[in-house]
């Protein structure tokens, strides 16, 4: 009785203001007959040009137009998910979930909580219809697919059941999210202490002055245009772009270099990449070891290609700057001394003494042990 007491002023008011307009509810059904009439009139006119069509011309009309809506299961997909994998006694092991991930899972999962804490894109919520969309165990676990197999983006919506522009979607801001969120930490060049601590793992392997391992990859160019297969396609016979990293010993990519045609190989590669512009400009921090007796300052990369072990690190002198105001008023004066600066860092002389140095202590260290 109370809940019916609440709507009598509603009705009330309605109804006064119904009879104290009476004007316009007339206009309103007048208004109504003629477009009742207006659409009778058009039903007519579609009914007679659907007898003179014929049947084969009317199937292709009366086709949907529009995207095709897909009832996706997403609560029983997120549901197989967690039971697969992230379940106290899931489906496929820990070996399945590096294998499939990429990844271990503790890591994935510090990402997942990372990601879902920064974007509220990754946070579940429900639709206008009150349904819950894709999770975001859904969504990050699309995108490292996606990265990690190369797979297209409607690939994986038989089992993850996510569409395409949900994938794709999902990938852009994932991508923008991991870049925000680690960029300080993990895609930068190197300081002081980071080098003091390449220079012992280094030290504790064996190679002493080794600041990362240098590598080259080609990657393979599907699809591609035809007209520029001569300028990407080298000793593979496949058009690739060749891609620089150096790597620590837990992992951390902390340069790379992508992008160069696969016609080049290590050396031309190494002549554009940027990895010495800090140590020719002199903003590279001081490297100091000693090897087999000699002290060196030059750090270097191990790599398993002799073009590229050939190249060395070299600091400048303490009293040396690159950008005085004479350099700034000559340029000649500055190209000299990065000049100079290429000439001694591409010493084979003292290159081969350090190669010799090491083959010395690596021998002094490890000789004795039987493989």
């Amino acid at each position: 009785m109370a809940s019916s007491s609440q709507f009598m002023p509603m009705i009330e008011s309605s109804s006064s203001t119904s009879s104290s307009t009476p004007q316009t509810s007339t206009d309103e059904s007048s208004s109504d007959k003629d477009q009742e009439m207006v659409s009778q009139r058009h039903n007519k006119r579609l009914q007679k040009m659907t007898n003179l069509m014929p049947p084969q011309m009317l199937v292709v009309l009366l086709q949907p137009v529009g995207r095709q809506y897909i009832k996706r299961d997403r609560e029983g997909s997120h549901r197989q998910i967690l039971k697969d994998y992230f379940a106290n006694n899931c489906t496929y092991s820990v070996d399945y979930f590096h294998r499939r991930y990429q990844m271990q899972r503790e890591l994935f999962i510090r990402i997942l909580k990372d990601v879902e804490a920064y974007d509220e894109y990754f946070v579940q919520r429900k639709d206008c219809c009150g349904r819950l969309g894709c999770s975001s165990v859904h969504k990050i676990t699309t995108v490292v697919r996606i990265l990690a197999y190369g797979l297209s983006a409607d690939h994986c919506d038989d089992y993850l059941k996510i569409g395409e522009s949900t994938a794709i979607e999902s990938l852009k801001c994932f991508c923008e999210v991991i870049i925000a969120l680690y960029e300080g930490q993990y895609l930068r060049s190197p300081n002081e202490q980071d080098i003091a601590r390449l220079l012992q793992e280094g030290e504790e392997r064996g190679f002493v002055g080794m600041l990362g391992s240098l590598d080259y990859m080609h990657w393979e160019l599907k699809n591609f245009s035809t007209a520029s297969h001569g300028t990407h396609r080298g000793h593979h016979h496949k058009p690739t772009l060749i891609l620089e990293a150096v790597a620590s010993k837990d992992l951390w990519i902390w340069h790379a270099f992508f992008g160069m045609p696969g016609s080049h190989n290590d050396v031309n590669d190494l002549d554009h990449s940027p990895l010495f512009d800090t140590l020719i400009h002199g903003r590279m921090p001081p490297v100091n070891y000693m090897v087999n007796g000699r002290q060196h300052t030059l750090g270097y990369y191990l790599s398993d290609d002799e073009c590229d072990i050939d190249v060395e690190r070299w600091r400048p002198p303490p009293d040396e700057t690159i950008f005085p105001l004479e350099y700034a008023r000559n340029p000649a004066i500055l190209v000299a001394h990065i000049s100079s600066r290429l000439s001694r860092i591409r010493n084979r002389g003292t290159n081969m003494m350090l190669r010799f140095n090491l083959m010395e202590h690596l021998w002094n260290k490890f000789g004795d042990e039987t493989v």
